[in-house]
């Protein structure tokens, strides 16, 4: 008898060590599944008779968005339904137990879409014992409280749009391209209090199984943490803070201990602030701005965040604990430090560079304590790093979105001494992507029965995979949005009407005349330009390249700058190391002829090229996006 109790207190003292004070099971993995912006395509309205369009394929009645709709969006709305599944697969047979959703999970938190996310998940769970922890993005919610909203292009009978929207009168629809409107809660913004206790068992509320679960406004040490002092601490009128006089809204960020020695941080990035001084309704959505900004305006309007996590972060130092933190928001620079020329080159306002986090964010967060954070929100990959003059590093891990180029997922492996290895998942084969496409054959031929002026490319419907499937859609979003949206008008015509050996040429051009001017009067400039291209068949035969390599257009350049912006290394395999060299080529020669004369500010043609290449380069140079390792105690990454 006095043996058993020897062993049971052993085991109680190895538990309290482990539990206390050690660091995770080593090769411990945790994926990250960024902007999946989930809608039930197959879900049902509980207060409407209409069950949407019957899909031929299987007879199911089908929610969808239009192509046309999702062609014109950064994200894919449909598609992603099956990415989702096929992804979260992918982790079953790798066996990973642990997975966090860095908001973004739904496409404006209504009730259609949660609950069935919440159904996927909880299946999930309970079939192959996965633990789910996710934190709110923009889109989930919405704004702070519940909100009537609507979207019109939903695809309806005959190919036209379907209108379905919250409340009556909310909407009216032109019926020379749309059916009825069809009215339905269950597409209305939920906000903070509908969505986070829907939720709850996905890391926003504690579990009994849970060494440890905590919030910014919860007052219990580890030592003292009990499941009841957590469970009234978790309960959203204990998490709300003022963000103005007279507007309080809730913070949902929390820390959780899922196994023993692993701390999950999972901010709440969300600033939603006042659009005016004094409340009329602090209760309603619209009072307030959108969250988009991120972590700039935590830094001016959520503070008591950075004090949470200098506390998170001493303790987690102090236990020996292994603290991961992932939120929506990148907590760094994401142009791989090409901003101040995407600015320049596209304007002030555009590509999104509002949504750059400033180096104060960095800086702040770095010193604060914590040293690796996975964001999402950009549908990009990339990795971002920042040292502070205080010694400290922050690595910031941008996690692809399954709803764009190229669709993938983080995987986070925890070493040894720690070291933590990065891989990133493409999921490229997604079986039933092409489930819906019968539907958008009826949608086009109806654009096209209307003359529809710059209608969506039908070549999409003979995508033979889900990453093909994704480079269609950001080529098409390349033409039908950001070329018409982006771009200065005089140097989008200009790249669309050029070539790369024509591009070559002018790099070794020694007219003072703008490029446009040289490209669109070439004969006044002939014997200039035969010496350009006598110059650059040199520099190609000594670099080991042929003429003809270069024979490619302005528009594929401008199509593989979004494709790396968007993917960073993983966009290689589908624009080719040749093509790439060819790129570092005309860059090395665009940067060393301009070291050689000065460029002439009246030249915008010429600066907007240069500009296009410097950022190109920078992309080209960040540092390592793919599969790489870091080691937190250096601050160093190792492809």
């Amino acid at each position: 008898m006095s043996r058993i109790i020897v062993y049971f207190s052993l085991f109680l003292f190895l538990f309290t060590a482990v539990s206390k004070g050690q660091s995770p099971t080593e090769e411990l993995k945790i994926a990250f599944l960024a902007d999946v912006h989930f809608q039930d395509i197959y879900g049902t309205l509980q207060d409407s008779d209409y069950k949407g369009i019957t899909n031929p394929k299987n007879g199911k009645h089908t929610l969808l968005r239009t192509m046309e709709s999702q062609l014109h969006s950064t994200r894919i709305f449909n598609e992603n339904y099956f990415a989702f599944l096929a992804a979260l697969d992918d982790i079953v047979q790798r066996g990973i137990k642990i997975v966090a959703l860095p908001g973004d999970y739904s496409d404006d938190g209504q009730p259609l879409h949660i609950r069935g996310l919440k159904q996927i998940l909880t299946d999930y769970t309970k079939k192959y014992g996965i633990q789910f922890f996710i934190t709110t993005g923009n889109h989930d919610p919405a704004g702070p409280f519940a909100q009537e909203s609507g979207k019109n292009d939903f695809l309806g009978s005959g190919g036209k749009s379907q209108p379905i929207f919250s409340k009556k009168g909310f909407y009216q629809a032109n019926s020379n391209s749309e059916n009825t409107v069809v009215i339905s809660q269950d597409i209305a913004k939920m906000g903070y209090l509908g969505i986070t206790p829907e939720l709850k068992d996905f890391g926003f509320f504690p579990k009994e199984n849970d060494v440890f679960w905590a919030t910014p406004f919860s007052t219990y040490s580890l030592d003292t943490y009990n499941f009841a002092k957590a469970s009234e601490a978790a309960s959203l009128t204990n998490r709300t803070y003022s963000v103005a006089p007279g507007y309080s809204v809730p913070d949902v960020s929390y820390v959780v201990e899922p196994v023993p020695g692993l701390w999950l941080l999972a901010i709440d990035g969300n600033v939603y602030i006042p659009k005016k001084e004094t409340a009329k309704n602090s209760k309603d959505s619209k009072e307030y701005s959108d969250a988009g900004q991120g972590y700039n305006k935590v830094l001016s309007h959520k503070k008591h965040l950075i004090k949470w996590i200098e506390d998170i972060s001493a303790e987690a130092k102090k236990r020996g604990k292994t603290l991961i933190a992932f939120s929506h928001f990148p907590m760094v620079e994401f142009n791989d430090d090409a901003s101040p020329e995407i600015e320049e080159l596209m304007g002030k306002g555009k590509w999104q560079l509002d949504r750059v986090p400033k180096e104060e964010v960095a800086q702040t967060f770095a010193d604060a304590g914590l040293k690796i954070h996975f964001g999402g929100h950009m549908h990009i990959n990339d990795t971002g790093v920042r040292k502070t003059k205080k010694g400290n590093t922050l690595v910031n891990i941008q996690t692809p979105s399954l709803a764009a180029y190229i669709p993938a997922y983080k995987l986070l492996t925890i070493k040894k001494n720690e070291v933590m290895e990065i891989e990133t998942i493409a999921i490229n084969e997604v079986p039933r992507f092409n489930e819906l496409f019968d539907l958008y054959k009826m949608e086009y031929d109806f654009l096209k029965s209307q003359n529809t002026a710059d209608i969506w490319n039908n070549a999409i419907l003979e995508t033979k995979n889900y990453h093909d499937f994704t480079d269609f859609h950001l080529k098409e979003l390349v033409r039908l949005r950001f070329l018409p949206d982006d771009w200065p008008e005089l140097f989008k015509n200009f790249m669309l009407n050029i070539s790369g050996e024509e591009l070559l040429i002018l790099a070794n051009f020694e007219s003072k005349e703008d490029y446009d001017t040289i490209i669109n009067h070439k004969n006044d400039f002939e014997k200039e330009w035969k010496k350009a291209e006598k110059k650059v068949k040199q520099q190609l035969k000594k670099n080991r390249f042929n003429q003809s390599d270069f024979n490619w257009s302005g528009l594929e350049l401008i199509t593989d700058f979004y494709r790396i912006r968007s993917a960073d290394e993983l966009a290689i395999a589908d624009i080719g190391k040749e093509r790439i060299n060819q790129y570092q080529f005309i860059i090395t020669s665009y940067l060393d002829h301009q070291k050689e004369r000065k460029l002439n500010p009246e030249n915008p043609t010429e600066k907007n090229t240069i500009l296009l290449l410097t950022i190109l380069n920078k992309f080209l140079n960040g540092a390592p996006a793919d599969h790489f390792f870091i080691d937190l105690k250096s601050g160093t990454i190792q492809k």
